[in-house]
C-alpha cells in the first residue's frame, strides 16, 4: 500500500538527501523517490526510469500523464520535464563531488519539432564538453557557478523536442547548502 506523501509547506525547504559516500554514485531509485517528495510535481510527470551514462542523464517517460486534448504530449508537461531533468543533472553532478548546494534554473527554452505520440525518452547533457570542468573551476574560485545543459526528447526514432537551460549553483550560505 502506498504511503501518504508528507504535506509540503510553501516557504519551508524539504530536507536534502544525504550525500552518497565519497567515490560512490547515487542510487537513482533513492534519488527519484526523494525527488518525488521534494518536488511533488515530479511524481506526476510520468518518469518510469532514470539512469546516468557518462555525462548524460536519461529518463524514460510515460505519455499518459502528459496527454493534451489532441492525444499527444502537452507542451507544458514536456517543458517541465526538460527543466527538471536539467536541475536533476546538476544536482546529481554536485552530489558525485560531495557538494550539497542549491541549484536554480535561470533560463530555459524549448523548440518543439514533432508531436510526442507514444512513451518517450529524454536525454540531458552539457551543451559543451568542457562545461563540467569550467563549472568546477568557477565553484572553487567563487562559490557560485553556471552551466548550460541541453535536453532532447525522442519518441521512437523521432526527435520531438530540443531544449536548453542555464542552471546556477548558488554559493554556500553559512556553511549550509
Amino acid at each position: 500500500m502506498p504511503q501518504p506523501q508528507p504535506q509540503r509547506t510553501p516557504g519551508i525547504a524539504y530536507p536534502p538527501l544525504p550525500l552518497p559516500e565519497t567515490g560512490r554514485d547515487d542510487d537513482m531509485a533513492t534519488f527519484q523517490d526523494w525527488l518525488q517528495k521534494a518536488i511533488p510535481l515530479a511524481g506526476e510527470l510520468g518518469i518510469t526510469d532514470m539512469r546516468r551514462e557518462g555525462d548524460c542523464l536519461h529518463w524514460s517517460l510515460a505519455l499518459a500523464p502528459g496527454l493534451n486534448d489532441k492525444g499527444t504530449g502537452f507542451g507544458g508537461a514536456l517543458a517541465a520535464q526538460t527543466t527538471l531533468a536539467g536541475w536533476c543533472w546538476l544536482t546529481l553532478w554536485l552530489r558525485r563531488r560531495g557538494l550539497a548546494r542549491s541549484v536554480v534554473v535561470a533560463e530555459a527554452s524549448q523548440r518543439f519539432v514533432a508531436p510526442v505520440t507514444a512513451d518517450y525518452r529524454l536525454a540531458c547533457f552539457p551543451a559543451d564538453a568542457a562545461a563540467g570542468a569550467a563549472l568546477a573551476q568557477s565553484l572553487r574560485a567563487g562559490g557560485k557557478g553556471r552551466i548550460i545543459l541541453r535536453q532532447t526528447v525522442f519518441s521512437g526514432d523521432t526527435c520531438c523536442l530540443d531544449a536548453s537551460g542555464r542552471y546556477v549553483v548558488l554559493p554556500a550560505a553559512n556553511g549550509r547548502l
